[in-house]
């Protein structure tokens, strides 16, 4: 059996602002060390419950915050940016997937709260239903058969858990308290309750039928120049002055889009007024 974990930062054991997540100082440096230690205590419990294959996709901004140097030797880590399906890159050949330092939506309370943009995003939604990042990447695990059997990260991230897998599961490593505070248990307590979590989870390994249908995306942004560069991609609609809205055959075809669409909003941003 392989399981892949999806490895995201803003839910990790203590952070709680933007600076604990963005390398470029020293608060970066302390958390990778964080980060790196919930992976490993997830990757560890997988692999004593009987997986035999973990593979962590590194899928924070650079994607390369993870310290490879510090995981246990039988894990593999797939780092860098530019993954055809990002976060979720390497879900093809997985049995099981483990989201961990995973967050609520954007709009949504919970400790670092966004969908892809920290800001420019004010809500998404998958089919008319508000979609968290774990929503939207636990629909595509869904398109390939592959069932999310742990979610780690604040209390939010863990309640938003509850609608796209409630089976699985859920550790909270902090309680939210404001969007950049939280009361956060000490790494040696969540790496204990993550471990013994995962090694629960692992029994719920296994592939399940595949479900390909189509999806609807929609997106509302907190300016309108963004919503008029985004809808210049073909197939994206603008339904309203700071919304847009596109359709794609599968879940897979949805996220790629979505990552164009995020990726343009992006780029129509200017430093004084983005």
């Amino acid at each position: 059996m392989r399981a892949m974990i999806s490895a995201d930062m803003e839910g990790a054991t203590g952070v709680t602002y933007p600076l604990d997540v963005e390398p470029r100082g020293d608060e970066w440096h302390r958390f990778r060390k964080l980060f790196t230690a919930d992976a490993n205590a997830v990757a560890l419990g997988l692999l004593e419950a009987g997986i035999e294959d973990v593979v962590i996709n590194e899928a924070h901004a650079s994607m390369r915050n993870i310290l490879l140097e510090e995981l246990d030797d039988r894990v593999r880590l797939l780092t860098g940016r530019h993954k055809p399906l990002g976060m979720m890159q390497g879900i093809e050949g997985a049995d099981a997937v483990v989201f961990l330092g995973y967050h609520a939506g954007a709009g949504e309370k919970g400790v670092l709260s966004h969908t892809y943009l920290g800001n420019s995003i004010l809500g998404v939604w998958l089919d008319g239903e508000p979609a968290s990042e774990g929503y939207l990447n636990a629909a595509l695990a869904e398109e390939h058969g592959v069932p999310v059997i742990m979610v780690t990260g604040d209390d939010k991230a863990c309640e938003d858990a509850l609608r796209y897998a409630p089976e699985a599961e859920h550790v909270a490593v902090k309680e939210y308290v404001s969007r950049y505070t939280a009361i956060c248990l000490p790494p040696a307590t969540t790496f204990r309750l993550q471990r013994e979590a995962a090694g629960r989870a692992a029994t719920r390994a296994g592939r399940t039928e595949a479900l390909a249908r189509p999806h609807r995306i929609e997106v509302e942004f907190d300016a309108v120049q963004l919503a008029d560069a985004t809808a210049n991609i073909p197939t994206v609609e603008q339904t309203g002055d700071r919304r847009v809205a596109f359709d794609a055959p599968t879940m897979t075809d949805a996220m790629k889009a979505f990552k164009i669409v995020s990726s343009i909003a992006a780029a129509a941003r200017e430093v004084f007024y983005d």
